[in-house]
C-alpha cells in the first residue's frame, strides 16, 4: 500500500515516489515507445525469439486515489477539487464543428495495449468508421522498420556518441537496480547501456506485462486506429515526426533525464499503481485529475524540485507539442470529416489542444 506524502516529517523521499519520474509517466507518448522497438531490433535473433515466448506477464496494480480516499478522506476532497479546476478535464472524446464543414472528432489517447483502452467510448468507433481521414501523432508508427531505420539517421537523439553510457552515469547501486528492472523484462543491460536515460526510463516506467504485450506485437491505441483505418482504405495523417518528439525530449537536461531514471527505479513496483490509477482515470475520462493524482505521491520536502522540472518537462513535452498539433490539424479540420487521436495528456487546460482548436474558431464539445 502507498502512503501519501502528507506530512514531510513522516515521509523521506527515499521511502515515497518522486516528482519528475512520475511526470514522464503521465507524458508517455508516442516516441517513447519506440525505445522498446530499438531494443527489439538490438537483441540477438535467439534472445529475441526467447522473449517472444514468454508469458505475458500479469498486469497488478492498485488504485492510488482510492487508497487516499480510505487514508485521508479530506486530501481526497482537495484533489478532486484540483482537478475540478482544469478546464476540459472532463472527457477524452469530443466533436470539432464549424460551419459549412462536416463535424470531426478528437479522441484522447493512451499508448497502452491495455484492452480496457483498447475499447473506445460510446460514439468513438462510429466516429472512426464514418471518418473521411485519420490523424494521429506520428503516421511513422505504421512502419516501424521504416521508423526505426530513419531515426538512426539522427543517432545522436538516441544514444550518447561520446563513449558515455549509462554505466557511467548512475552509481553502482542504481546500475544494479537498473538491471534487475530490466531482467524482469528479458532485456540485457548490454543492449540499452547506451541509449539516453530517458529512453530507458521508458522501458522500465511501464509494467512488464505492457512490454510484453508489445513484444508479443500487440497494438497500442494509436497504432491501432490508425491500422484499422488503413484496412477501410483511408488516408492516416501525423501531426509530427518521430523526429520532433526525439528532438523534443533530447532538448531536456541531461540531470532531469538522470533524475527520472533514478527515481523510476526508487519507484519499482509502485509504478505498477500509478499506471492502474491512468487507467483507471482514462477509462472514466478523469483526465484533469492525473496532475493531482501525480502530487499526492511526491513528498513535501520535493515538492518544489518536482514542479520545477514538471515546469520545463510540459513545457516542451506538453504545451510546445499542443500548439504544434493544433495548428497542423487546423487545415484538416477545415475540410471536415477528420478523426483526431493523440495523447489525452494533451487535450485539457489553458493550453490544451480543446483550447487551441476554439481559438481558431471550432466548437469543441465533450460527446460523454
Amino acid at each position: 500500500m502507498i502512503k501519501f506524502a502528507l506530512n514531510s516529517s513522516r515521509h523521506s523521499s527515499s521511502q515515497q515516489p518522486g516528482g519528475i519520474a512520475l511526470w514522464l509517466l503521465a507524458a508517455l507518448h508516442v516516441a517513447i515507445l519506440i525505445s522498446f522497438m530499438i531494443v527489439v531490433a538490438s537483441l540477438s535473433p535467439a534472445h529475441a525469439q526467447d522473449t517472444a515466448k514468454q508469458p505475458a506477464a500479469v498486469c497488478t496494480g492498485n488504485n492510488v486515489l482510492d487508497e487516499l480516499k480510505a487514508q485521508d478522506p479530506d486530501r481526497y476532497a482537495k484533489v478532486l477539487a484540483e482537478a475540478d479546476k482544469v478546464p476540459n478535464g472532463k472527457g477524452i472524446f469530443w466533436k470539432i464543428e464549424k460551419d459549412g464543414v462536416a463535424p470531426s472528432w478528437l479522441l484522447g489517447t493512451m499508448h497502452v495495449t491495455d484492452p480496457r483502452v483498447l475499447a473506445m467510448p460510446a460514439g468513438a468507433t462510429e466516429a472512426h468508421l464514418n471518418a473521411k481521414i485519420i490523424a494521429i501523432e506520428s503516421d511513422e508508427i505504421l512502419d516501424e522498420k521504416k521508423a526505426m531505420a530513419g531515426l538512426m539517421t539522427k543517432p545522436e537523439l538516441l544514444m550518447f556518441m561520446d563513449g558515455k553510457s549509462i554505466k557511467t552515469l548512475l552509481p553502482e547501486d542504481q546500475v544494479a537496480k537498473l538491471e534487475a528492472a530490466l531482467k524482469e523484462r528479458n532485456i540485457p543491460l548490454g543492449a540499452v547501456q547506451s541509449f539516453k536515460p530517458w529512453m530507458i526510463s521508458g522501458l522500465i516506467a511501464l509494467p512488464a506485462c505492457e512490454l510484453a504485450r508489445k513484444a508479443n506485437a500487440a497494438p497500442f491505441l494509436d497504432k491501432k486506429i490508425a491500422l484499422d483505418a488503413i484496412a477501410a482504405g483511408k488516408p492516416v495523417k501525423g501531426l509530427e515526426t518521430m523526429e520532433e518528439q526525439l528532438s523534443a525530449m533530447a532538448a531536456l537536461p541531461l540531470d532531469l533525464h538522470l533524475k527520472a531514471l533514478t527515481e523510476t527505479l526508487d519507484l519499482g513496483s509502485r509504478m505498477d499503481d500509478v499506471t492502474e490509477t491512468m487507467t483507471e482515470l482514462y477509462i472514466a475520462g478523469d483526465i484533469g485529475l492525473t496532475v493531482p493524482m501525480l502530487r499526492t505521491l511526491t513528498p513535501e520536502e520535493d515538492s518544489k524540485d518536482a514542479d520545477d522540472g514538471y515546469a520545463a518537462f510540459e513545457e516542451m513535452i506538453v504545451t510546445k507539442r499542443n500548439h504544434v498539433m493544433a495548428e497542423r490539424a487546423a487545415p484538416l479540420l477545415n475540410e471536415g470529416g477528420l478523426f483526431m487521436a493523440v495523447g489525452a495528456l494533451h487535450l485539457p487546460g489553458e493550453e490544451g489542444v480543446i483550447e487551441l482548436l476554439r481559438s481558431q474558431g471550432f466548437k469543441v464539445t465533450a460527446v460523454n
